[in-house]
């Protein structure tokens, strides 16, 4: 905060004093925001232990929504073997996200990735974009698109990737 030439010996003394606070909240919000920034939506590293379907989607893209009801019945199906499924949305605006979620009732966890960081960070390449990550944190298998005739085929991977200790 610049002092004016001009100022009067009140506004200098107001000045003064709120420097000191105007700078500490300065410093908080900027930590808060840094660390909001840093963290990703997902965290995988609490997940360790556990098998993951991380599948990166779009309300405009038609094989997510016929892959959402084959999440659902994996996770339905697998958690109690230690699956996790978990679906990051990249829309840019999550109105659209949520009457795409709206339709497909799901009861996996959704995250929103408006700006695409998680989505580079995995080298997302196609919508929808299925990653099957061991209990260690290795991507295993990477699914680009989806079609009803590659269920079984995912499936399997999910029942072998489970089976590893």
């Amino acid at each position: 905060m610049g002092l004016c030439n001009h100022a009067s010996p009140q506004s200098i003394l107001i000045q003064r004093r709120l420097r000191p606070m105007i700078l500490a909240a300065a410093a908080v919000l900027g930590a808060w925001i840094t660390a909001a920034h840093a963290e990703s939506p997902v965290d995988l590293n609490n997940l360790r232990g556990r098998v993951v379907y991380l599948d990166f989607w779009a309300s405009w893209c038609a094989p997510c929504r016929q892959s959402f009801p084959w999440m659902q019945e994996m996770q339905d199906t697998y958690r109690p073997q230690g699956l996790t499924v978990i679906a990051v949305d990249v829309d840019r605006k999550r109105r659209d996200a949520e009457r795409f979620l709206a339709m497909v009732h799901t009861t996996f966890a959704v995250e929103f990735d408006p700006n695409g960081e998680l989505a580079e960070r995995f080298h997302v390449q196609g919508m929808p974009t299925g990653l099957l990550i061991d209990r260690r944190g290795v991507v295993r298998f990477t699914h680009i698109g989806f079609r009803p005739s590659d269920r079984a085929r995912y499936e399997a991977q999910v029942q072998q990737v489970l089976n590893e200790q």
